[in-house]
């Protein structure tokens, strides 16, 4: 609607809108431009009060030309939590959850592939194609059913079954790969041009990072437009925490925000830590993770495309990154449901220890709102749990 052009992330390149792109020539992500000025004129937070409770309400600041290519199934809009009793026993008096598993497809995945398959089909695409550690491919495999577009999905054989079952119900065509995320990519990357499919992976393409960042204008909205001090952000590709942070850019130059920013937080596994690793070691890019492994899928990403925007967040941000032992993220969940009656995925989980080494590290005043973003349903890792339940 109000879209100018594609730029890269890296070297700056300018892409024309309206047309189907992947990556930059330079191999990095391209990001979309909108005119700022022309989409206020309609987007304000007084209109904002009348309009429907999704992520579409952001209308001005999303890349659809035409809402008969819009897929919707309800997405967006989820709760913003204070976490009482759990911010009690942490010594924390403005703790919140911010409860992404009531998207549909039970994860933010829904958010990003919602526009991104609303962009393909506007764009004339006629196959999709995906890597997944599993949600991503859940959502993909919903929308893509939506829209009546073919889906062909490849995850690692130990995705958790929820997610395949999922897959195949939405009559995506899935393959299976004894390997990680990483070999997935690979084998799209090969078959893509001969088999006719649109490569729709994590920041290979430009528009789920536009559906991503709707959770921080939803987080802007939900505090009266005024953000957090600190958000602790499961961390695997990463789309979910460039995206916030582009919206927080947009919002500030339409004038609905200042230029105080949320410290943001990385947390990921202690198997795959590439993110945290490098922000530690003064790296610009995520190091090498040679044996990924942890029960929390979703950050079981060795390789993150968008790896030096994550690292250059933070370091803006004046924010942190912690890998969290798969023993401590599991037992976190049972935490957060106990105290709160939300059932956590163990990506979510993970931010809980985060947080407690940020308390005993004194970098978290007592008052400071602090919001904890789970990404998905604790539903879909019922293997993950299943020695606790014996």
């Amino acid at each position: 609607m109000n879209v100018t052009h594609l730029h890269c992330s890296a070297c700056g390149k300018h892409y024309e809108a309206r047309r189907l792109h992947n990556l930059c020539e330079c191999g990095k992500p391209l990001l979309t431009a909108y005119d700022l000025e022309a989409a206020s004129q309609t987007l304000t937070k007084d209109s904002l009060k009348s309009r429907e409770k999704t992520l579409w309400r952001y209308r001005e600041v999303l890349p659809l030309d035409d809402d008969r290519n819009r897929i919707c199934l309800g997405e967006g809009m989820t709760p913003l939590l204070k976490a009482e009793r759990l911010g009690a026993q942490l010594g924390l008096t403005n703790l919140y959850i911010k409860d992404e598993s009531l998207n549909p497809t039970a994860s933010f995945k829904a958010r990003g592939m919602a526009v991104a398959i609303s962009m393909a089909k506007e764009l004339g695409v006629e196959k999709l194609a995906v890597p997944s550690a599993g949600n991503a491919a859940g959502a993909l495999a919903a929308y893509a059913a939506k829209a009546g577009l073919p889906a062909f999905i490849f995850m690692p054989q130990d995705t958790p079954l929820a997610n395949i079952i999922e897959c195949q119900q939405m009559g995506a065509h899935v393959t299976l790969i004894d390997g990680l995320i990483t070999d997935c990519g690979k084998i799209v990357a090969e078959r893509k041009t001969a088999e006719g499919w649109f490569d729709v992976s994590t920041l290979k393409e430009p528009y789920r990072l536009e559906g991503k960042k709707t959770m921080g204008y939803e987080l802007a909205e939900q505090f009266d437009w005024q953000l957090p001090e600190v958000i602790l952000y499961p961390t695997g590709g990463g789309t979910g925490l460039i995206g916030m942070w582009k919206a927080f850019d947009e919002m500030e130059k339409m004038g609905w925000i200042d230029g105080k920013r949320p410290r943001m937080i990385s947390v990921q596994a202690e198997g795959c830590a590439p993110i945290v690793k490098a922000f530690a070691a003064g790296a610009n890019t995520g190091v090498d993770i040679p044996d990924a492994h942890t029960v929390a899928s979703g950050l079981r990403v060795p390789k993150a495309v968008g790896d030096f925007i994550m690292l250059d967040i933070l370091r803006q941000s004046g924010g942190n990154g912690f890998a969290i032992p798969d023993a401590e993220l599991l037992a976190a969940v049972k935490e957060i449901a106990a105290a709160e009656g939300i059932f956590v995925a163990p990506e979510g989980g993970a931010c809980l220890p985060a947080l407690q080494q940020m308390i005993a590290n004194n970098e978290v005043d007592q008052d400071e709102r602090v919001v904890i973003f789970n990404t998905g349903s604790g539903l879909k890792y019922l293997e993950c749990f299943g020695e606790v339940a014996r």
